[in-house]
């Protein structure tokens, strides 16, 4: 969730440059089930406009409605949201609504963390009592230094919602041809920051892949991208096996999440093996992040179908999932409640 964090906070600051006010939306309790989870926001704008979702749809205006109050009088409020009766869910949302104004130095600190790819820790003052109650609000931790959200105060009395966002899911797709285009697309729209690594002698600019943010035209041996946390996922589309071999030994000492190659079960083989008579040495923790054929069995075929599989099975190996229809799933959906 920390690209919708980080949307709401682009879209706050731009409103204010406009001269319009907005409202911080925190689901901070659940009880029961729901359609999303506590520590997920939206925002709503003065002019009505609103970024980003708490639900399916339904709660979203009933926020919009309860808002008004909080650009009015200034103060943070507590609602509720009961959707056993409307929304199938059987749960009761409890939502924090309050004025979305940063303490000084709040916008710099929050850039240079996301560049700099460090975890944002988000603590927010709530209650379970509908209403404006004394010390309600948020505030963000940002490289040890703290900055509130709004107008919250220390009461001990209130309780506390705590969250850890990590850094933005990121993406290397290292090669250029029409499936990484449209897996670059797709990766884009999920709000995962995508990178493309190409080869040397490819005609192509950034510009040839809608979403991305950075670009590189470079041999393996001089690939020298940011830092590759456990929140980078590599894919390997070259469409050779001598190159795609290449990237492996330039990538062997770094930490990615997961490593996915294209083509059949044999050539992964090959490949691994060609890799351990090129470094013998190799982790096995390395040789264990590396899948192919990438892809989850939902019978893919177009490259479209084929990036879904792909983006699917990163999303199961990041979150420890097997990957199983939910209607064969017995108990929550969401198991870290």
């Amino acid at each position: 969730m920390t690209h919708e964090f980080k949307e709401i906070v682009k879209q706050a600051f731009e409103s204010k440059n406009k001269g319009f006010k907005s409202v911080l939306a925190s689901v901070v309790a659940l009880d029961g089930s729901s359609y999303r989870r506590p520590g997920v926001r939206m925002l709503i704008i003065e002019n009505g406009q609103m970024v980003g979702a708490v639900s399916g749809g339904c709660v979203e205006k009933e926020i919009l409605l309860q808002s008004q109050s909080v650009f009015k009088s200034g103060l943070s409020k507590m609602m509720t949201y009961d959707g056993r009766y409307r929304l199938g869910c059987e749960g009761v949302l409890y939502i924090l609504l309050e004025l979305f104004q940063p303490e000084d130095g709040f916008e710099s600190a929050f850039s240079e963390c996301l560049q700099k790819r460090e975890a944002i820790e988000i603590q927010s003052r709530y209650t379970k009592k509908i209403g404006e109650h004394l010390g309600l609000g948020s505030f963000v931790t940002l490289n040890d230094t703290d900055f509130g959200l709004g107008n919250h105060s220390n009461n001990k009395e209130l309780a506390v919602f705590k969250q850890v966002l990590p850094a933005c899911s990121r993406l290397v797709i290292i090669g250029a041809e029409h499936d990484a285009v449209t897996l670059c697309k797709y990766a884009s729209l999920t709000g995962w920051e995508v990178t493309i690594v190409a080869g040397v002698k490819e005609a192509k600019t950034i510009d040839n892949f809608p979403g991305a943010l950075e670009f590189y035209a470079v041999t393996p041996e001089t690939m020298t991208l940011k830092a590759v946390d456990n929140q980078t996922s590599i894919i390997l589309m070259t469409h050779s096996f001598a190159n795609d071999l290449r990237f492996l030994v330039a990538l062997k000492d770094t930490d990615p999440n997961y490593i996915g190659m294209l083509g059949p079960s044999k050539r992964r083989e090959d490949l691994l093996n060609q890799l351990i008579e090129y470094c013998p040495d190799i982790e096995d923790d390395f040789l264990n992040k590396i899948h192919g054929p990438a892809g989850i069995d939902i019978g893919s075929e177009t490259p479209q179908e084929i990036a879904i599989s792909i983006m699917a099975e990163i999303l199961a190996v990041s979150r420890n999932r097997n990957t199983i229809s939910l209607s064969k799933k017995t108990g929550r959906i969401h198991s870290n409640l």
